[in-house]
């Protein structure tokens, strides 16, 4: 790439005056971004070019990973990581007056996500290209992301993402590659003189789909794969006649604009009809041009149709992306005039299907209706998917009225896309073992019970490049000076760290790169929020989604608790607290926007009050993204883990806390179990109801949260504190909501019956804290476990038992 780092300096100085007209002089720090992207870009090329050479050549299957949210993060340090050039090119901008940190800074995270899910596929990308598997993502290029989120007198504000504003440096724009998608209109169909139904579909709106490829670049590996990235634009022609149907010629660009708000905006507001039609077509524009673009390159192979299983793995993320299977049978049999059984083998051969939760609101269900009319022939063939099925099962289970409707695709004017994701598919698993166990025994067992041999276990990992070796570089030096550089390929190896848990000089060295880590921290929260932190306290990190069952609200009322107790007594011994929160609320979920506010109301009173400012602070950082968690992450000492038990399907935030030397305190829920597991009670902070309690509370009640606060002296004190007269409420009713949600609700998520378990781990956590040298080896025991969490492992797993593919190539 370059030999060192005078080549570089050469070449970065010759890119500068040839895409920007600069000298080394004149440029700016975002000239010195664009320059070093496009630079870099351009050396990452032929190897991307010679991986598709080689997946065509030598016929390899390839993966498509559909997702709705890729959350890529910044890619210029993990590119320069992969790249094995982060301290040639460190050293060269240095030379010529560039900070290599600071032009990092200038790249915006990427707005294609907003949280495990999406960061879980970054990491499964990461890794199939590092172990040289032949996979790559689909996904859309939203315009905007998610949202901006600013906090402004308390409240959660949403603002544009603009992420694109400047050069996204990375992609690539393959007009040629375009398809069409269609939306609306009607199918009528005619039977040729051989007996087979034809289906001509007529009168609909058209867009092109056009793809942007981002180069997923391998860890010291000749494997660069793809994130295809999907972005609307209006079909010229379709859109002018659609002005002339309308008789709207007047309105073009209204039009224009309607079609292309499909790719803007990520999850868009679906409280209302008109988002929920637009979170449709969504989905549905990336899988048919997802589906259109595999396809396409399987005719390349030029081998007949009964072989695409054996060189296409479509997979599932969730089911946002569920309607590959109708678009894969349309294709199959309208296209390429296969007949349904053939097309349906091929189908359920070649996708398989990930589930990411448990929750039901989050098990997507369209209304019929608007599937007829938004898609009629993906509801034509969804509908015939169901009826083939439901006769099945009426063979199977004969008579069996109630389970075959419980099983149906299509029941009570919904088309449940689950339910059509696992019966197109040959692999559903889960993302932990507890998860996948709940899956099978509880929340899908009628599915279980008839496709046993499906169901699967694939809990979750992290890429430990990107979560330990670039946002925690001084740990990762730590890790290779101990035991040597070979859990870099091998991140199982990180268990030999478990020979120097009583060594002293290892565990003052982790405890410095700690310490190090959280004065950084503080000094930036200072610079850029005015808080001033002691770095000596213990930093509290609770960052993930703000959603009721993530239980942010209990950790919050707990730290109310905590500010009475000192308030009472000034001189109560305690180690110093710093409360972490990065949370984002969901636009329309007003509850959880709540409870920013409160939390937020919190930290002014906290931080503000001199009786307790030197012992608790509390800092919700605004805006949570991949580079926030990247300066969080190293610096954490504990990681709020407390989701509702069974409520969680796996987590990752807790593998990428744990990586980094915090120590879990959570519930027995998701991927908790398994770390739990592997570094035993001492070296982890467990506390509440248990799974099968609370789903056993949901089955037949016993629960009162009423009881609960009228016997419990320190919780009612608490909670009232949020519509009594008190320094978090003023006496207003900005909290009723909450409060009646705790107690004349029934406390759907149980926060108040795991409180005082909650308080009682925080005790013990506050005691074992003060015990540094403990500490420290609990700390290095969790790093030496982590091992198992990386998602290199995760991937082995899915390429061996689902996809069915090797790697290409090896590390050099």
């Amino acid at each position: 790439m370059f030999s060192d780092k005078e080549e570089f300096k050469q070449a970065f100085s010759q890119k500068l005056e040839a895409k920007l007209g600069k000298t080394v002089e004149t440029a700016t720090e975002v000239d010195a971004y664009r320059a070093l992207g496009s630079l870099l870009r351009e050396r990452i090329g032929k190897k991307w070019l010679e991986t598709n050479q080689r997946y065509e050549q030598e016929k390899e299957k390839q993966v498509y990973y559909f997702s709705m949210e890729f959350l890529i993060g910044r890619l210029m340090g993990n590119n320069l990581l992969n790249m094995q050039l982060v301290d040639v090119v460190a050293e060269g901008l240095k030379d010529l007056g560039f900070d290599l940190g600071e032009l990092e800074e200038e790249e915006s995270d990427a707005g294609l996500g907003n949280g495990g899910l999406g960061r879980l596929a970054a990491c499964f990308l990461d890794s199939l290209a590092s172990l040289g598997l032949a996979g790559h993502g689909y996904g859309i290029r939203y315009k905007y992301g998610m949202f901006d989120q600013q906090i402004i007198d308390g409240n959660q504000i949403e603002f544009p993402d603009l992420w694109l504003s400047r050069e996204f440096v990375w992609e690539v724009r393959r007009p040629e590659e375009a398809v069409e998608v269609r939306f609306g209109g009607h199918v009528s169909s005619s039977e040729d003189e051989d007996g087979n139904l034809h289906f001509d579909h007529y009168d609909y709106e058209q867009v092109q789909a056009v793809p942007y490829d981002v180069p997923v670049v391998g860890y010291n590996s000749d494997t660069v794969n793809t994130l295809r990235l999907w972005s609307v634009e209006a079909n010229l022609d379709d859109t002018i006649k659609k002005a002339a149907r309308l008789n709207e010629f007047g309105n073009f660009l209204g039009h224009k604009r309607s079609l292309e708000a499909i790719s803007e905006f990520l999850y868009p507001d679906d409280s209302h009809e008109e988002g929920k039609r637009l979170r449709l077509k969504q989905e549905y524009f990336l899988v048919s041009a997802g589906v259109q673009s595999a396809v396409r390159a399987f005719e390349q192979l030029d081998l007949p149709w009964s072989a695409f299983p054996e060189k296409v793995a479509l997979h599932i993320n969730d089911t946002h992306p569920a309607m590959v299977i109708p678009e894969l049978m349309r294709v199959l049999m309208d296209e390429k005039q296969l007949g349904w059984k053939e097309a349906w083998k091929i189908t359920q051969a070649s996708v398989s299907y990930t589930n990411h939760t448990t929750l039901s609101e989050a098990l997507e269900a369209w209304p019929v209706d608007m599937v007829r009319q938004l898609l009629p022939r993906i509801f034509m063939i969804t509908e015939e998917i169901n009826e083939r099925f439901c006769q099945s099962l009426w063979k199977k289970y004969p008579g069996e009225f109630d389970r075959i409707a419980e099983l149906a695709i299509i029941a009570d004017g919904q088309v449940k896309m689950a339910h059509l994701s696992i019966v197109g598919s040959h692999s559903i698993n889960g993302v932990a073992r507890l998860h996948t166990e709940i899956l099978k025994l509880r929340e899908m067992k009628i599915f279980y019970d008839t496709f046993p041999e499906r169901f699967n276990n694939k809990t979750n990992g992290i890429t430990h490049r990107r979560w330990l070796m670039h946002a925690n570089k001084p740990l990762a030096g730590l890790i290779t000076d101990t035991i040597g550089e070979d859990w870099i390929n091998e991140p199982a190896q990180l268990t030999d760290l478990l020979a120097y848990r009583d060594d002293a000089g290892v565990l003052d060295g982790l405890n410095h790169i700690k310490q190090k880590n959280k004065e950084k921290l503080a000094s930036w929260v200072y610079q850029t929020k005015g808080i001033s932190l002691d770095p000596q306290s213990i930093f509290d990190v609770h960052i993930k989604r703000l959603h009721g069952y993530k239980r942010q609200l209990l950790n919050a009322l707990h730290i109310m608790h905590i500010y009475n107790k000192v308030k009472m007594d000034p001189s109560l011994d305690m180690a110093p607290r710093t409360f972490f929160f990065g949370a984002k609320a969901a636009q329309g979920y007003h509850y959880a926007k709540k409870i920013i506010k409160l939390i937020n109301t919190i930290a002014d009173v906290v931080n503000n009050d001199p009786v307790v400012s030197d012992k608790l602070k509390v800092v919700f950082l605004e805006n949570y993204s991949v580079s926030l968690a990247e300066r969080i992450i190293p610096a954490a000492n504990v990681s709020e883990q407390i989701s509702t038990a069974s409520k969680e399907a796996s987590g990752t935030g807790n593998m990428k806390l744990m990586m980094n030397g915090a120590l879990t305190l959570g519930t027995m829920d998701g991927a908790n179990v398994e770390i739990h597991e592997l570094v035993g009670d001492d070296n982890i902070y467990t506390f509440g109801l248990s799974s099968e309690e609370v789903l056993e509370y949901y089955r037949s009640g016993g629960y009162s949260s009423k009881q609960v606060y009228e016997t419990d002296e320190v919780v009612r004190l608490t909670v009232d504190q949020l519509i009594h007269y008190s320094p978090f409420s003023k006496g207003d009713t900005e909290f009723q909501e909450i409060y009646d949600s705790l107690v004349h609700h029934n406390d759907e998520f149980f926060v108040l019956k795991d409180f005082a378990a909650y308080a009682a781990s925080q005790q013990q956590i506050n005691f074992d804290y003060q015990e540094k040298q403990s500490w420290g080896k609990k700390s290095l025991i969790n790093i030496a476990h982590a091992g198992k969490f990386s998602s290199d492992r995760t991937i082995q797993e899915y390429a061996a038992d689902i996809w069915r593919i090797a790697p290409v190539n090896t590390f050099k």
